[in-house]
């Protein structure tokens, strides 16, 4: 993940590349029910001023993330898959009756899987990416951005060219190691 970001914009046409290859990513029922919000250049201010105000910018540890020239907020439609689901071919498996009937709510799943991809093409295309959490100020982001209530907000992507010239720091949670195989895998049960 990247941290430090040069200004240098990001095409417009690379960046519906990268989108369309996320655009593939598994969907259930090919419901396809995930949105990407994107801000770019200066109308990135339009979504640090209110989820990371200048105000706690000091002694923030990666003062480079505020140059990424795009941030992409990926949100999840619950009601595409209910909508999707009500359909004749997709009916019989009861999921149509609202979100609370889904055992796994697919949208966040599918979601998901779209921006791994998207961060994966990000990352063989050359450009540095971010996913991050939205601790604060989301309220605010969805008001000054218009998104709908109903949309599940995943987090943000920031992207965008690495700045070679900013030495990388890891995070705290770099510090942790990775879990080994034999420690995730259960073999013929729990």
């Amino acid at each position: 993940m990247t941290r430090a970001f040069s200004a240098r914009p990001v095409a417009p046409a690379l960046l519906d590349e990268l989108v369309d290859l996320a655009s593939r990513a598994p969907s259930a029922g090919k419901s396809q029910g995930w949105h990407l919000v994107v801000l770019e250049g200066a109308d990135t201010d339009r979504f640090w001023r209110h989820a990371f105000p200048v105000a706690r910018r000091s002694g923030f540890a990666f003062p480079a993330l505020f140059d990424a020239p795009v941030i992409a907020l990926p949100l999840a439609d619950p009601d595409a898959y209910v909508a999707r689901y009500s359909e004749p071919d997709k009916a019989t498996s009861g999921l149509g009756a609202g979100a609370d009937a889904w055992p796994t709510p697919y949208w966040t799943v599918d979601a998901s899987m779209a921006v791994m991809t998207l961060l994966l093409a990000a990352e063989d295309a050359g450009l540095g990416a971010l996913l991050f959490a939205v601790f604060s100020g989301e309220a605010e982001v969805r008001a000054e951005l218009g998104i709908p209530d109903g949309l599940q907000l995943l987090g943000a992507l920031a992207l965008g060219w690495p700045d070679d010239t900013v030495s990388p720091t890891p995070g705290l949670s770099a510090r942790r190691p990775r879990r080994r195989p034999e420690e995730i895998i259960h073999r013929g049960g729990w």
